[in-house]
């Protein structure tokens, strides 16, 4: 078995540990990458090119073209995985009937997001963790439901991510609940995640993170000629944006400006898929989303959920948004033979291996705060332990003020800990771990006094 070395201090009892100790891998979750199939990956790719175009407005009815019949494609594998689930996945397509809006939809439509739900066992746990890409192509005129708009990478790509995800770990059991979704309308405004978002939000989901993936499958650059099969970008918000003017004064003040939920899933992201997945780097990119471009993370940043984007490193704009053509030299189009899907197969283990271990993991720590109210170069946090989960311990991570991930971790069993760093020089979190050593999401602390 492979072992990833981590230098963490064991504190037990508030009494430190100084040698450094040897971190395995889940080998559940390790297993679960390695059969991440990139043949399935082509397959699916090649299966969705092969409707022509996958316009949000294209034919619903025709069953060899248009976004009907790639609706039902990716349905129809869906329910193949879950026949083999034991009932633990269920497949449907969740519709929406949308009015012409006078802007990219010039005429009454109906909407189709295709879900897999793969049912948390712990009756307990209420989490819901959702993967996303987007099923919808187009063409350089967006409302051009007509012409081939293959959409190999955007969003083929995030799709293939999504389907691959459902059919590896539909084999398997998480007490939290996990959604596979290709959402529909992405081009025409986000409107397929806007209406999963508005849902979630209505019906008081306990949405815990969301992955969008939106082009992931390319491994170069269009005018700089980077050729990169070994990063990718996760997209994320810093302050969140519906927080209160009072709200923002606070976080500024304490400077935790980059400390909001989604720039932790980030940084979740990025640890635990370096752990999981072979000669691949994530860059965390501390920005929403890319200059003229939104995905669909915005909406449920929007209903006040968890949620980032993950994103090729190197983007070829000659492969996205364009009819297929050649001009000045210049070949344009978005075919399946510009994938790599090697690049691929390791995005889409970013992806598992994230939704697993947040899947397998406690809930949050909760009321996790720090006592400010002696000047000291110790700092004291006590939390409580996660609503109705047992827990081996926790994970106290801290990091220097001007470092962007977690440096170091101390175990501890307790709801408390006292650390011999100045709060003044470091942030801190704290994660929930489970008995087979899964984390939790981490919490920043909140002012105790």
């Amino acid at each position: 078995m492979k072992k990833i070395l981590l230098l963490i201090s064991l504190f037990y009892l508030n009494k430190v540990y100084s040698q450094p100790v040897t971190v395995n891998r889940d080998t559940e979750i390790e297993q679960m990458v390695q059969e991440i199939n990139p043949d399935s990956l082509r397959s699916y790719i090649t299966h969705l090119v092969a409707f022509g175009t996958r316009h949000t407005l294209s034919s619903q009815t025709n069953p060899k073209t248009g976004i009907g019949a790639a609706r039902n494609y990716v349905l129809q594998k869906f329910r193949e995985f879950a026949s083999k689930s034991d009932g633990r996945l269920r497949a449907f397509i969740d519709t929406v009937t949308l009015p012409a809006d006078g802007k990219r939809i010039n005429r009454p439509v109906l909407l189709g997001n295709v879900m897999g739900v793969l049912k948390g066992t712990d009756p307990n746990d209420n989490r819901i963790l959702i993967i996303s890409g987007h099923l919808d192509s187009r063409r350089t005129d967006v409302m051009d439901s007509v012409g081939i708009a293959p959409g190999a990478d955007d969003d083929g790509s995030g799709t293939a991510a999504v389907m691959e995800c459902a059919r590896v770990m539909s084999q398997h059991s998480f007490p939290a609940t996990v959604i596979f979704v290709a959402v529909s309308g992405e081009e025409q405004g986000l409107l397929g995640s806007t209406f999963l978002a508005n849902k979630a939000k209505k019906e008081n989901w306990n949405v815990a993170a969301m992955l969008n993936n939106d082009i992931v499958g390319s491994n170069n650059s269009s005018g700089t000629n980077i050729i990169n099969n070994t990063e990718i970008r996760v997209f994320s918000e810093g302050i969140p944006h519906y927080k209160t003017e009072e709200q923002i004064r606070r976080i500024i003040s304490l400077g935790l400006e980059n400390d909001g939920n989604s720039r932790q899933l980030a940084r979740y992201v990025k640890e635990t898929a370096e752990r999981y997945v072979d000669n691949l780097h994530v860059i965390l990119e501390y920005r929403t989303d890319r200059f003229l471009r939104g995905g669909d993370h915005l909406p449920f940043l929007n209903n006040g959920f968890t949620a980032v984007r993950l994103t090729e490193m190197n983007e070829n704009f000659t492969r996205q948004h364009q009819d297929i053509r050649e001009e000045n030299g210049i070949s344009y189009g978005d075919l399946t033979e510009h994938i790599d899907f090697e690049y691929l197969r390791k995005n889409t283990g970013v992806n598992l291996s994230t939704l697993a271990n947040l899947a397998k993991a406690p809930g949050k720590p909760q009321n996790v705060k720090i006592e400010v109210r002696q000047l000291t170069n110790f700092t004291d946090l006590k939390w409580e332990a996660p609503a109705n989960k047992k827990v081996s311990g926790y994970y106290v991570l801290i990091r220097k003020t001007a470092e962007s991930i977690w440096q170091k971790k101390f175990f501890t069993k307790d709801t408390s800990i006292r650390l011999p760093y100045s709060k003044d020089n470091y942030f801190f979190a704290v994660e929930a771990v489970s008995e087979t050593g899964n984390e939790s999401l981490p919490v920043v602390p909140g002012i105790g006094r």
